[in-house]
């Protein structure tokens, strides 16, 4: 019996841990800095397992079908795991207080307060297993509501997640015309400058300024859209985000025409956002092999020359190239660090010639 009795205390501190982990993620979301939490641990465990399964395959297509899955599958893994939890916490506590069931006392063991637990979390109302003793009853009807508030709150939590990812989607969907797939900054300014409507690049920056505070906001609310995948392989969230501040960098750089107030706060909205995710997945800024072949000696010169060809001039010299390299080093080495552990490449700063944008393709072929 004594052994027992000790049993309650870890019972308990399980059912707390998860209730107030549950507390954290869905009603109180908003810190950039969290302290180590059940849910931080649940995600660092199956992403390093499955970012490792999948580093291994070599179809790029079949890796990224994969990553797709994890993030809405991660969802559902975690909602059971504090579903079993509260359930075995409750079954412990049931047990070490020795609780009386209209069970003969020879058929009652652990796997029969267990039983009473689930069905009474899911609020199934069997009556085979009940409790007898008023102190018991009150335990039960104590998870009744656990499991009824968080079922509630799971149900008020999942419209709210969807539609703060299909916010951030509508934005990056915008992007295919205007800076091709993969989104690239040259491009950006190649094809407003072609087009002769490199002026409206201060309203395309504006939305984006609003779109990288919306993203800051939702990303750091609810972590586990950083794990939500776009529809298209050659798109993400991060791809995104890069192409803009890549797209600020040049405009602040010196792009005649180009509206350089607004490039300056879409770039400080944009870095802090970046900054930001990267500080709650503890991600350290560096810059791998794949962030330093962004842009190799004598890329920026060729997109000078693009510009220049476009109607849209990029200054040169010593002193643009120092200001551009100060710029990068600003997010460079966190949308760097983020990449290599989200798997999500980073966009170019040119993209291929034979790049084709996705609005052009379908399954039936591309537009000729």
């Amino acid at each position: 019996m004594q052994m027992r009795l000790i049993a309650f205390i870890p019972g308990l501190a399980l059912i707390v841990i998860i209730l107030w982990d549950a507390f954290e993620t869905i009603i109180l979301p908003r810190r950039v800095t969290r302290r180590l939490r059940l849910t931080s641990l649940f995600y660092r465990t199956i992403w390093l397992i499955c970012s490792g399964l999948v580093r291994a395959m070599r179809n790029a297509k079949r890796r990224e079908k994969y990553l797709g899955i994890f993030g809405p599958l991660s969802l559902l893994m975690l909602l059971t795991l504090w579903a079993l939890g509260l359930i075995i916490g409750y079954a412990t506590l049931l047990w070490s207080v020795n609780a009386r069931l209209n069970v003969p006392p020879a058929a009652t063991n652990f796997g029969s307060y267990l039983y009473l637990s689930g069905t009474t979390f899911f609020t199934l109302g069997f009556g085979d297993v009940v409790p007898l003793r008023p102190i018991d009853r009150l335990f039960v009807v104590i998870e009744a509501a656990t499991g009824f508030g968080l079922l509630a709150i799971v149900i008020g939590y999942l419209p709210v997640l969807y539609q703060a990812f299909s916010r951030r989607e509508v934005n990056i969907s915008l992007l295919d015309a205007r800076a091709g797939s993969p989104s690239s900054a040259a491009e950006m300014l190649r094809r407003h400058g072609d087009s002769g409507h490199l002026r409206d690049l201060d309203v395309v920056l504006h939305e984006w300024e609003h779109w990288a505070a919306e993203l800051m906001e939702s990303h750091l609310s609810y972590p586990v859209l950083c794990y939500f995948r776009s529809q298209h392989d050659n798109q993400s969230w991060l791809a995104a985000l890069t192409t803009v501040l890549d797209t600020c960098a040049l405009v602040l750089v010196g792009v005649d025409g180009a509206p350089v107030w607004q490039a300056k706060l879409t770039f400080a909205m944009a870095r802090h956002a970046v900054v930001d995710i990267a500080q709650i997945f503890e991600t350290a800024p560096s810059a791998p092999a794949s962030c330093l072949t962004r842009l190799f000696p004598g890329d920026l010169e060729r997109i000078r020359r693009i510009l220049e060809a476009n109607s849209a001039h990029l200054q040169d010299g010593e002193e643009a190239e120092r200001k551009l390299a100060e710029l990068r080093l600003m997010y460079e080495p966190y949308v760097c660090a983020l990449s290599e552990m989200l798997l999500m490449p980073l966009p170019p700063w040119i993209i291929r010639e034979d790049a084709i944008d996705n609005w052009k393709t379908s399954a039936w072929g591309r537009i000729q």
